[in-house]
């Protein structure tokens, strides 16, 4: 591991490494230019080609992928953003993990409405035209599944970083503060919870807090500068900062307003936390700190000995991360990795650290600590308390087992 003070330079001779690598040649003062390659002796496409663009030919690979075996069918399943692949903190728009109840519905936007009614003075029926004539805000937030890495509760199963933590993506949200809406409609003083509906075939539903609605929750209609995608909620989305992902309804149709919650399917036989006792913690809707390298991982191995920088990222619910400690020998010791700028809340943050690779086995871990003194727990912690048989809410520290030929591998330690 490589000391702070020496971090900048060491970061100056981070090329260096990578010469004696392969990963570069050196040039001489006077060496020519590199020769012009094919593709630059010739007229490339013109603008009419791609009035939509698209990735180049070259990252066909970089892609969601579904895992057959998880669910019965595809229209209640998920797709895992391939985030070993990506760079930042924001998720393209295509690449933005799904999860689905009942298929991707499409939705004609001039046909949608949202009706917000319940215990209050004055029920709207809006029209995504009403809607657009708000005031609007755009905020920068992570949606995580809650289900992210629970195929790990047992045992270390899924060799690939996609598909056990890609169920995590963030953006850019722009909408309305649901506090703006609801203000509008005039809440009756016993108020208490919120009833919100998405028009899919599940007609998926949850109880949410009034409080948290309040609070930070955004009625969106745009992710990352461009409409909603229609398998992201197209025309309209909640967004629920900080919050397990099957609150941000999809699709959102209807916002009921209550004195209780409804206790719905997703929140009774689905989405609780069953513990070792039989009995089930229901809702668990805040997402606990979490980190997780994503260079090197079983899809990114290493090279060849010598200096790298350690990178991925970190992200909790209760707002900004505050910390993230790396380990090369499993948690024996740590060292502070540096935050890359902007450290958000309730958004990916992403961390490096330098490490020059001595070629042997080595078992790489992150740690998080957040704004609210949260530390990031092992495997062994959260089976004391949940046991093996939970499937949601699994924010265990991730170990990757580096061998010496560079390749990566996903275990668990004590």
């Amino acid at each position: 591991m490589i000391g702070r003070r020496s971090l900048l330079r060491t970061s100056g001779a981070l090329a260096a490494g990578l010469l004696l690598q392969g990963g570069g040649a050196e040039a001489g003062e006077d060496a020519a230019p590199p020769a012009d390659s094919p593709w630059s002796q010739s007229l490339g496409a013109g603008v009419v080609d791609r009035p939509y663009g698209r990735p180049a030919d070259q990252e066909a690979g970089v892609i969601r992928r579904n895992v057959p075996w998880l669910t019965a069918g595809t229209e209640s399943s998920v797709s895992f953003s391939p985030i070993q692949d990506l760079h930042g903190i924001i998720t393209p728009n295509g690449l933005f993990f799904e999860r689905h109840h009942a298929g991707r519905p499409d939705v004609d936007p001039a046909a949608h409405r949202l009706m917000i009614h319940g215990l209050v003075e004055r029920p709207l029926l809006l029209t995504m035209k009403d809607i657009l004539r708000y005031p609007s805000t755009s905020r920068v937030h992570f949606i995580e599944c809650p289900a992210n890495g629970g195929m790990e509760w047992r045992a270390a199963q899924l060799n690939s970083l996609q598909f056990t933590h890609g169920m995590i993506s963030c953006a850019e949200w722009t909408g309305v503060k649901l506090s703006t809406l609801l203000a509008d409609v005039g809440l009756k003083k016993e108020a208490k919870w919120v009833l919100v509906e998405g028009a899919d075939g599940a007609h998926m539903t949850r109880s949410l807090p009034l409080d948290k609605c309040l609070d930070d929750c955004l009625v969106v209609y745009a992710q990352n500068g461009e409409a909603l995608r229609p398998e992201q909620g197209y025309p309209l989305r909640l967004v629920v900062p900080g919050w397990e992902g099957n609150v941000n309804i999809k699709w959102l149709r209807r916002i009921k307003i209550g004195d209780r919650p409804w206790y719905s399917r997703e929140e009774t036989s689905k989405y609780t936390d069953l513990m070792p006792d039989g009995k089930s913690r229901g809702f668990t809707w805040a997402i606990d700190a979490k980190s997780v390298i994503t260079f090197p991982c079983p899809e990114k191995p290493l090279s060849g000995p010598g200096l790298y920088e350690i990178r991925g990222l970190a992200w909790t619910g209760a707002g900004k991360v505050k910390e993230v400690h790396v380990s090369v020998d499993g948690g024996v010791n740590w060292q502070k990795a540096e935050l890359k700028e902007p450290v958000l809340s309730k958004a990916l943050t992403r961390f490096t650290l330098p490490w020059r690779w001595d070629g042997r086995p080595a078992l790489l871990e992150s740690r998080v600590i957040d704004e609210t003194g949260y530390v990031q727990p092992t495997i062994s912690q959260l089976r004391k308390v949940r046991g093996i048989s939970s499937v949601y809410h699994n924010n265990a520290i991730q170990t990757w087992q580096v061998k010496a030929d560079g390749s990566v591998f996903d275990v668990q330690t004590a």
